[in-house]
């Protein structure tokens, strides 16, 4: 009996990305997902959050922006368009994660689930619009686009590792210090959402309701999780050279004070300077770049080897049969 292929295993059966195209793809993903995170704030930032008064059309009337909705409608309508060009970069990173040989399941089931969070997401975006942005669902949109970049971060960083079992390459306590790392900088993007809702830029010129918070108060808050977060960040720099750690993984932590020296310096002047419209897009970028070095650190701190199967395989279409 012939086996019936799958699109993804007909493609797989003919095609084998070379390691460099496989991470490109992931990568691809990674920084469509960071675009999609900026351009998202800068709908809100500009005002033009209803440009779009409906979903998925634009209009009662129109699936496209029209002239009479002008400049805030165009935008709107442009980020809702960039999706379809983050899906079609999720796409690539699925079908090369599928097509690699030996077959990755994990990297595969990674990648997958980047489509389900692209899809999750847009119904968040729907459903934000429907509620004339409620602060609490923006939240909730804003937060999921981080879920979707950690996990495109996380695929990425798969793909220029085999699939062995995991080695620490340094020890067990320095590992929970990077974890503490991590969730403390889940804490700071998730009390940055609070500083957003409750602050003045609404999305929107008309009434908007905002989060029941005081502004500076968030903020204020919000500075110390940012505080916390850089503490762990030193602390971590100075254990991994006590522990002689790899270059590598010192290079990381590295760069992540950097990263955070940049955001913190952001975050401080728009703070003082009654929140501009170009420094907020900025610090949304560098929260993009903390999570991304955050993650980076932490994936580097174990080595996952490549096994004696991975190896460039011969085609065998019973391999690729779904």
């Amino acid at each position: 009996m012939v086996a019936v292929l799958t699109p993804l295993a007909y493609i797989a059966q003919r095609w084998t990305p070379s390691p460099r195209t496989l991470q490109r793809a992931a990568l691809t993903a990674v920084v469509m997902s960071v675009v999609i995170v900026v351009t998202g704030g800068a709908v809100r930032l500009t005002g033009s959050g209803l440009g779009c008064d409906t979903w998925p059309k634009c209009t009662d009337d129109s699936l496209f922006a029209t002239p009479e909705q002008g400049l805030h409608g165009a935008i709107e309508f442009g980020n809702r368009m960039l999706t379809y060009v983050l899906c079609a970069a999720v796409g690539w990173a699925i079908i090369a994660a599928r097509s690699t040989k030996p077959r990755r399941r994990g990297l595969t089931r990674l990648a997958w689930s980047q489509f389900w969070i692209v899809m999750g997401n847009a119904v968040i975006g729907g459903i934000t619009v429907w509620m004339d942005l409620n602060p609490w669902t923006v939240a909730g949109h804003f937060f999921l686009a981080n879920i979707l970049l950690t996990v495109t971060t996380l695929t990425w960083l798969r793909t220029r590792e085999g699939d062995g079992t995991p080695r620490p390459r340094v020890p067990r306590p320095v590992r929970k210090l990077s974890w503490a790392l991590v969730g403390a900088a889940a804490v700071l993007i998730a009390a940055g959402t609070a500083v957003t809702g409750s602050g003045p830029h609404a999305g929107d010129s008309s009434d908007v309701p905002r989060m029941p918070f005081d502004w500076a108060t968030a903020a204020h808050v919000h500075a110390v999780f940012a505080w916390i977060v850089c503490a762990l960040a030193v602390a971590m720099w100075l254990v991994l050279r006590v522990v002689d750690a790899p270059a590598d993984t010192r290079a990381r932590a590295r760069d992540l004070l950097l990263v955070l020296l940049a955001q913190g310096g952001i975050g401080y002047v728009q703070f003082f300077t009654d929140l501009p419209e170009v420094l907020v897009g900025a610090h949304m970028l560098g929260s993009c770049l903390v999570l991304i070095s955050v993650l980076r650190l932490a994936m580097s701190l174990r080595e996952r080897p490549r096994t004696a199967t991975e190896i460039p395989a011969q085609s065998d279409p019973t391999l690729s049969a779904v």
